[in-house]
C-alpha cells in the first residue's frame, strides 16, 4: 500500500520531487489570497480591481505566447484546434460547465440577504479551473515534473482570489478544494500515462494549450467572448496526430 502511495505521488527520476507540488502550491495560493480578501471586507476599489485584472490578463497572454512557441508543426496545431472545436461544440462543454455551476448554486445556495456561499464557490471554481492553463500546467507537472506553469497560475489565482473573496465572500475559499481535486486528478492521470507520451507530443500539446491561454487572456481583457472550454479537447489531439505521422 505504501509503495502504491509513493508511486502515485512521486514520479520516478524526478529527484524526489512531488508531482502534486504545483497543485498544492495553487491550493495554498487560493486559500491565502481568499483569506486576505475576506479581511478586506468592504472590497477593493473598482478602479484598482479593474487595473489588477487587466494586468493579470496581459501576463496570461504573455504566458500563452511563450508556450505556443514550443510547437514545431503548425499543421498539427491547426488540425487540433479545428477538430477540437468541433468536438467541444458538439459536446457543448461550456454549457455543461455552466449547468454544473447552476446546479451547485441551486443545491447548496443559502442566502441571507447577501452573496451566497455557493455563488462564490462556483464563480471562483470556474475561473481557477476552467482554462487551458490548468490543463497544460497539470499535464506538465504530471509528465515532466515541471511545475513552472502551475506556479505562475498560482500567483494569478492568489490575486484573483483576493479580489473575488473581497466581494463574493467565504465561498471563494471552498474553491480551493475543487482546484485540488480537478488539477490533482489531471496531474496523477498524466503521470500514469507518462510512458506513452514523448517530448514531441508534450511540446505539441503545450503549444495548442498555450494558444487557448492567449484566448483566455483576451477574454479577461474583454476583447473577446470565446468559449474557451469548448476548445479544450484540442489539447489532447496532438497525441493522435503524433501517432499517425
Amino acid at each position: 500500500m505504501a509503495g502504491a502511495f509513493d508511486m502515485a505521488f512521486c514520479g520516478a527520476g524526478r529527484k524526489g520531487e512531488t508531482i502534486m507540488l504545483g497543485t498544492w502550491v495553487n491550493v495554498v495560493a487560493v486559500l491565502g489570497g481568499g483569506s486576505i480578501g475576506l479581511l478586506i471586507q468592504k472590497g477593493l476599489p473598482q478602479r484598482l480591481s479593474d487595473t489588477l485584472m487587466k494586468g493579470l490578463a496581459l501576463c496570461t497572454i504573455y504566458i500563452g505566447i511563450s508556450g505556443s512557441l514550443k510547437g514545431q508543426d503548425t499543421l498539427k496545431l491547426i488540425l487540433s484546434v479545428v477538430i477540437g472545436a468541433l468536438i467541444g461544440e458538439g459536446l457543448d462543454l461550456d454549457r455543461k460547465i455552466q449547468w454544473l455551476g447552476n446546479w451547485v448554486e441551486r443545491r447548496f445556495s443559502k442566502k441571507d440577504g447577501g452573496v451566497s456561499v455557493a455563488e462564490g464557490f462556483v464563480t471562483a471554481s470556474l475561473v481557477f479551473c476552467v482554462g487551458a492553463m490548468t490543463i497544460v500546467g497539470s499535464l506538465q507537472s504530471g509528465l515532466t515534473g515541471d511545475h513552472q506553469m502551475l506556479f505562475t497560475k498560482s500567483m494569478l489565482d492568489f490575486v484573483s482570489s483576493m479580489i473575488f473573496a473581497s466581494s463574493l465572500g467565504i465561498g471563494v475559499l471552498f474553491a480551493a478544494a475543487f482546484v485540488l481535486v480537478f488539477q490533482g486528478s489531471i496531474t496523477l492521470l498524466a503521470g500514469l500515462a507518462a510512458p506513452f507520451l514523448g517530448d514531441v507530443v508534450i511540446a505539441e500539446m503545450t503549444c495548442v494549450g498555450s494558444v487557448l491561454i492567449v484566448g483566455l487572456g483576451l477574454n479577461m481583457l474583454g476583447l473577446t467572448k470565446l468559449k474557451v472550454m469548448n476548445y479544450i479537447p484540442a489539447i489532447f489531439l496532438p497525441i493522435v496526430f503524433c501517432l499517425l505521422w
